[in-house]
């Protein structure tokens, strides 16, 4: 879990889970994402959880800059090969931006009514993106 200060007022937070330990929300979902799914490698993590205040939310210089200081300690401190998240489809279309693909909309978690669109980004392109260099265009 990392948190993000600016001039000593906390903006936000952030969590990054190693994929394969049955801990997140995308290894949940993942059975029912369907056959385009990718399968689950070493280095794989979720990212999930990030909250801006509310000041924050529609700035997307301030959720790229989270994001990016959040990947380059977890890419400093263990091995990141792929990054996976669920979201909204809105939202997936502006991680798009920062070098995700989704390969899986509306799916279901099951017991609930609620769906997910699920994303992926290699950690390498991600990363370039969130800095600021172009993101290789996802499909």
């Amino acid at each position: 879990m990392f948190g993000f200060e600016l001039d000593g007022e906390l903006i936000g937070t952030i969590r990054i889970v190693p994929v394969g330990y049955g801990l997140t929300l995308t290894e949940t979902l993942m059975p029912h994402a369907g056959t385009n799914a990718p399968a689950f490698e070493p280095g794989d993590w979720e990212v999930g959880r990030l909250v801006l205040a509310p000041e924050y939310r529609s700035d997307v210089d301030a959720l790229r800059h989270c994001l990016h200081l959040a990947l380059q300690y977890a890419c400093s401190h263990a091995p990141v090969g792929r990054l996976f998240a669920t979201c909204t489809h809105v939202l997936s279309r502006l991680y798009r931006r920062f070098g995700f693909s989704a390969f899986a909309r509306e799916v279901p978690l099951p017991g609930t009514s609620k769906a997910y669109t699920m994303i992926c980004g290699a950690a390498e392109p991600v990363e370039r993106a969130l800095s600021g260099q172009p993101a290789p265009q996802a499909h």
